[in-house]
């Protein structure tokens, strides 16, 4: 028996996706910074561990206000279809059966479907907003739920590259470790969001840890320049 496989990525991943990723790579970029010009692992952690307070304040912010815009979107158009429907009935009416004519349906069914859904002006409008808006509901707590995934996420991946800093005072031999776990945790992280995504595993986890190094690098590089002026 042929089955299927197909790729069900919920909008939780994503924005597990999204916190881990900025988690993961800032952090990482600003330890190694400061470790290229002190030596005091101390200051790493504070500056790390404000650093992730304000980024997963900012991240999950910036998802809450996403979840939100969507949600006042849908309501807008809602409300405009709703008025069509009452102001241009007709003109709906067509709208619905240029849909089923892209699906190759007779003119005559495309006719009785619009009719039948003429009798119902909420599947009618339900139907205008999923099939001619490509819009579908949102759920009412995708932005307070959204935020809270991202914010935890970001911390989450932020703790990772600190962590050594916690046990190590020599800020040159915890960045040792830091880039070994970290680039190892980016790995992981790449590998499982290629294959939930359904592309390559290994080289999109060699791409996120490209990416994470080269920030990392940069950010060393910069801080060991300035530091040596």
């Amino acid at each position: 028996m042929h089955k299927e496989h197909h790729v069900n990525s919920s909008e939780t991943i994503r924005d597990i996706v999204i916190g881990m990723s900025d988690g993961l790579t800032v952090p990482f970029a600003l330890a190694a910074g400061l470790s290229g010009a002190v030596n005091a692992s101390g200051i790493v952690v504070t500056a790390g561990l404000a650093e992730i307070v304000a980024g997963s304040i900012a991240m999950g912010l910036g998802g809450f206000l996403a979840g939100r815009t969507d949600e006042d979107h849908y309501n807008s158009e809602l409300k405009r279809e709703y008025e069509e429907v009452e102001r241009v009935p007709q003109q709906e009416k067509m709208e619905v059966m240029e849909v089923f004519a892209d699906f190759g349906l007779s003119v005559q069914l495309q006719q009785e479907i619009a009719d039948e859904l003429e009798k119902d002006k909420d599947k009618w409008v339900d139907f205008m907003m999923k099939y001619e808006l490509g819009l579908d509901k949102p759920d009412p707590n995708r932005a307070t739920r959204s935020a809270i995934t991202i914010g935890i996420s970001y911390i989450i991946g932020g703790i990772i590259p600190l962590s050594p800093y916690f046990f190590i005072h020599d800020t040159q031999e915890a960045l040792l470790f830091s880039c070994g776990i970290t680039l190892l945790a980016l790995f992981i992280f790449g590998y499982f969001k290629s294959k939930l995504t359904g592309q390559p595993p290994v080289s999109g986890g060699i791409k996120v840890v490209v990416i994470g190094a080269l920030a990392a690098a940069a950010a060393f590089i910069l801080a060991r320049a300035i530091n040596s002026h």
